[in-house]
């Protein structure tokens, strides 16, 4: 250990930081320490109307039609259990139920086709997203459904 962290160490053995102002408080990261000071005032602006970068705007797009046809499948899977015990012909109901999972499936292709072109636009791989498993998708619905 140098001679900084020994230091440190003891510091905060002393309770020299335990009384610092906005101790227990989130950090204020509403400015970027490194953002140039020359166009700080323009992305204030731009954070304030809303705007974001391109590639953020693309993936509250995708989470959002995901969830809206997560929706959609999920109440489809409710209406197939109570059509089924209302006494519904069984053949019917199936034939409804896997026209809800074609159409989510080919939501899912399109949203696949876009988080793929999200990926090549996202700066790092750490932000990158898998694309969506349809079957593992309908399942999780199935599950949730059945509880």
């Amino acid at each position: 250990m140098d001679k900084g962290e020994e230091q440190i160490r003891r510091a905060i053995e002393e309770g020299i930081f335990n009384d610092l102002p906005g101790r227990g408080k989130p950090l204020n990261l509403d400015e970027n320490p490194f953002e140039d000071p020359e166009w700080r005032l323009a992305h204030k602006m731009l954070r304030d109307a809303g705007f974001t970068l391109p590639w953020i705007e693309k993936c509250k797009d995708i989470d959002a039609k995901l969830a809206a046809a997560q929706t959609a499948l999920g109440k489809a899977w409710v209406s197939r259990n109570a059509s089924l015990e209302a006494g519904k012909s069984p053949a019917q109901v199936e034939q409804e139920w896997q026209h809800a999972v074609d159409v989510f499936r080919a939501e899912c292709t399109e949203l696949n086709k876009m988080i793929f072109i999200y990926n090549l636009e996202a700066p790092t791989p750490q932000v990158q997203r898998l694309p969506i498993n349809v079957e593992r998708e309908v399942q999780k619905i199935k599950n949730a459904g059945s509880s």
